[in-house]
């Protein structure tokens, strides 16, 4: 098992805040990632989840990506980077 954590900069503190909810929301429907979290701090969107299969975090990488695209309409330039992944 992986935990892997991502991060999202370059949204608003209102684009961030308000997404939290959505994004998780997005991740029930993709049962193979687990214990799912969100937060927003300083302004970095900070996702994390459990999967058996990512050990580079590539794989949960994209599908954050296009759970932001789907949740947010964002107003500036973001980026994405995997910022680690445990081997639990």
């Amino acid at each position: 098992m992986y935990r892997i954590t991502l991060i999202c900069s370059g949204l608003s503190d209102a684009e961030g805040r308000s997404s939290m909810p959505d994004i998780l929301e997005e991740f029930t429907h993709r049962q193979w990632h687990t214990d799912a979290n969100c937060e927003w701090k300083e302004g970095i969107l900070r996702f994390s989840a459990t999967n058996d299969f990512d050990k580079a975090g590539l794989a949960l990488l994209d599908e954050f990506g296009d759970a932001i695209n789907a949740c947010i309409n964002y107003s500036g330039d973001i980026h994405f980077a995997v910022e680690s992944v445990k081997n639990l």
